[in-house]
């Protein structure tokens, strides 16, 4: 069975982009994926320092989020966008990721792999600019993101009490990115 791996680079308690993935989770599951939703609120780690690093090795929640990025067979990633970028809670988690133990192959975690990306905020934009940086940096280590994407403006009205999306066609799109990811994965096998 394919697994997924479905997080947001928001650690915010009621965090927008973690509603977000959840939705896009569900489409994966009806999909038939097995999906694994964490928060990266339950893995706190250091800015990532190579001197760190040296002294002491990776940290062990930075290991933890390593070993279930190997683990699964792609991922479904949502990030707010701070100052037209992805947040750096996301960079920092990728940082410690990539890093090699031992005599593991380069890049483990994420080669090979296949993403899709989404966004939310409470702009106009719903953190757009953000995905072309998240977009580069995950091709640029190895992961196949795919070409659709979505980033849901004014985010601070567009969820209902039960954390779906107000809008119905917005909800179907996310949750059809979901299923996008889970049978593009399953056509690989």
């Amino acid at each position: 069975m394919t697994k997924i791996l479905a997080f947001s680079g928001s650690a915010r308690n009621g965090s927008f982009n973690q509603k977000l993935v959840k939705i896009a989770a569900l489409g994966a599951e009806q999909a038939g994926a097995e999906v694994s939703v964490i928060n990266l609120a339950d893995f706190p780690m250091p800015i990532f320092d190579q001197d760190l690093e040296a002294k002491s090795g990776m940290p062990d929640n930075a290991q933890q989020f390593k070993q279930l990025l190997i683990a699964h067979d792609g991922f479904l990633i949502a990030s707010p966008e701070y100052n037209s970028a992805f947040s750096p809670l996301l960079k920092n988690a990728i940082d410690w990721a990539s890093r090699r133990v031992g005599d593991e192959a380069p890049l483990l975690a994420f080669r090979g792999k296949m993403a899709a990306i989404m966004a939310t905020s409470p702009g106009a934009l719903g953190g757009l600019r953000g995905l072309v940086f998240l977009r580069l940096l995950l091709s640029n280590i190895g992961v196949t993101v795919l070409a659709d994407q979505y980033a849901v403006g004014q985010a601070g009205t567009a969820y209902t009490d039960d954390g779906s999306l107000v809008d119905q066609q917005t909800q179907t799109n996310i949750v059809s990115l979901g299923a996008e990811l889970a049978k593009s994965l399953a056509n690989r096998k």
